[in-house]
C-alpha cells in the first residue's frame, strides 16, 4: 500500500483534501520545543501521520448569526471523526496498525491551555495541505481557513508530501482577519489566545470555572437564580453539542478572502467588516511596515517561518482568483450557448440571475488584496 493508494481511499472515503507528514520531520520540528507536540510522544511505533481536511460548508457563513457555523462545526466535526476512523481501519486490516488522534483534547500536562498531543495545524503544514495566517489558523489554498483537519497515526511508511513554501496567506495588505477579530487578539502572525477565548469561547472551560468561583460566593437564596441563569444553559448546551464551548467566533475564518469557496458565496455578505476601527488599521500598517523593514517579529522568527511559508507571498491567490474568473466565464458562456440552442421558445430553460452570474468575481475585496504584498 503506498502514498497514493493511502490518498485515494481517504478521498473516498469523504476526505475534502488528504495529505501526508512524515513523523521524523514532525518530531525533528515541534511548534514549540519547550512543549513538544510530537507523534513519538504519542506513540514510538509511528512512521507517518495521514492528515485529514473537511470543508465547512460556506452557507453557514452567509448566515445572519453564528448560530448555524456552530451546530455544522459539530456535525463537521462528527463526520470528519468517522472518515479517519474508518481510514484506520483499513490500515490495520491490511496489517499495519493505525489510530486516529484526538485532534481537539487537550493534554493538561502540556499546557494549562487548549493545548493538544499534536497541533492539527502544523501537521497540516508538514502534509502539505497550506500554511499558516496571520491569525494562526491554517489555510489552505481551496478553502482558506473554512477547514478542520484531523490525523492517522500509521505504523505504516508512506512518502510524505512536503509543505508549501509560498505563503497561502495575503498577509500584512490584506490584515481582513485583523480588522474583524471582535477582541482585537490577531497578532503579527499570532494570536492572543485569551483574549481570543472570549468571543471564541463564550461558554468554555475558563468561563464555566469562572461561573463557579462566582457560584461558591453566592448566598443561598440567590442560588437558584443563579442555576437558571444564561450563563448556565450555555454550559448545558456546550457539553451537549459543543455549541459556544469553541469556535464560537467565526469571523477571522468568514472574511478571509483565501480559497474558491470565498470568491464563489462570500465576496458581497463579507465584503464590509463593521469591526474594522482606525486602531486596527493602524497596527495593520505597523505589522506591514516591520515586515518590509526585516524587524524582529515572534511569529516569523527563523523557527515559524517554515509554517508561514519561507518564501513569502508570491501571490498564490491572485492566480487562483484570475483561474476561477475564467473558469465562472467559460461556464456562463458554455450555459448561454446552451440556451441559444435550445432556441427562444424553451422558456423554462431561460436564465437570468443565476448563481454562475452571482458568483462571477468582478471587482471585490478579494482582487483588492490578492496582489498585495506583505
Amino acid at each position: 500500500m503506498n502514498a497514493a493508494e493511502v490518498k485515494r481511499m481517504a478521498l473516498e472515503l469523504g476526505a475534502d483534501l488528504v495529505g501526508i507528514a512524515s513523523a521524523a520531520t514532525l518530531n525533528a520540528f515541534p511548534p514549540d520545543p519547550k512543549w513538544p507536540q510530537t507523534p513519538d510522544r504519542v506513540s514510538p511505533y509511528c512512521k507517518s501521520v495521514i492528515v485529514i481536511v473537511h470543508r465547512i460548508p460556506v452557507a453557514v457563513f452567509r448566515a445572519k448569526h453564528n448560530i448555524p457555523v456552530q451546530y455544522m462545526d459539530m456535525l463537521v466535526l462528527r463526520r470528519m471523526d468517522k472518515i479517519a476512523y474508518r481510514l484506520a481501519g483499513r490500515l490495520e486490516a491490511a496489517g499495519h496498525p493505525s489510530f486516529v488522534t484526538a485532534a481537539q483534547e487537550t493534554d493538561w500536562n502540556y499546557k494549562k491551555a487548549s493545548y493538544g498531543r499534536l497541533s492539527t495545524r502544523h501537521l497540516g503544514i508538514e502534509a502539505g495541505l497550506g500554511t499558516i495566517g496571520l491569525e494562526v489558523n491554517l489555510l489552505t489554498p481551496e478553502f482558506g481557513p473554512r477547514v478542520y483537519l484531523t490525523g492517522v497515526l500509521t505504523e505504516l511508511e508512506l512518502e510524505p508530501d512536503g509543505p508549501m513554501t509560498e505563503q497561502v496567506c495575503i498577509g500584512e495588505s490584506c490584515s481582513r482577519c485583523l480588522y474583524s477579530c471582535p477582541s482585537d487578539a490577531v497578532l503579527h502572525f499570532g494570536i492572543d489566545k485569551r483574549a481570543c477565548a472570549t468571543e471564541a469561547q463564550e461558554f468554555g472551560y475558563g468561563t464555566i470555572t469562572a461561573f463557579f468561583d462566582r457560584f461558591i460566593d453566592t448566598p443561598a437564596k440567590e442560588k437558584p437564580r443563579a442555576i437558571r441563569s444564561r450563563d448556565m444553559f450555555g454550559f448545558w448546551q456546550g457539553l451537549l453539542r459543543v455549541v459556544g464551548s469553541f469556535g464560537d467566533c467565526p469571523r477571522c475564518l468568514a472574511v478571509c478572502p483565501v480559497g474558491n469557496d470565498y470568491h464563489a458565496y462570500l465576496t458581497k455578505p463579507q465584503r464590509d467588516i463593521p469591526e474594522k476601527t482606525p486602531e486596527k488599521v493602524a497596527k495593520a500598517k505597523r505589522y506591514k511596515e516591520a515586515r518590509r523593514n526585516g524587524d524582529p517579529v515572534a511569529g516569523l522568527n527563523s523557527w515559524n517561518l517554515r509554517w508561514v511559508g519561507p518564501e513569502g507571498y508570491q501571490g498564490i491567490v491572485s492566480r487562483q482568483l484570475q483561474a476561477f474568473k475564467a473558469q465562472q466565464r467559460e461556464k456562463a458562456e458554455r450555459e448561454k450557448a446552451g440556451r441559444e440552442q435550445a432556441g427562444s421558445g424553451a422558456a423554462g430553460n431561460t436564465v437570468t440571475e443565476n448563481t454562475v452570474t452571482e458568483n462571477t468575481v468582478t471587482e471585490n475585496t478579494a482582487s483588492e488584496t490578492a496582489t498585495g504584498e506583505p
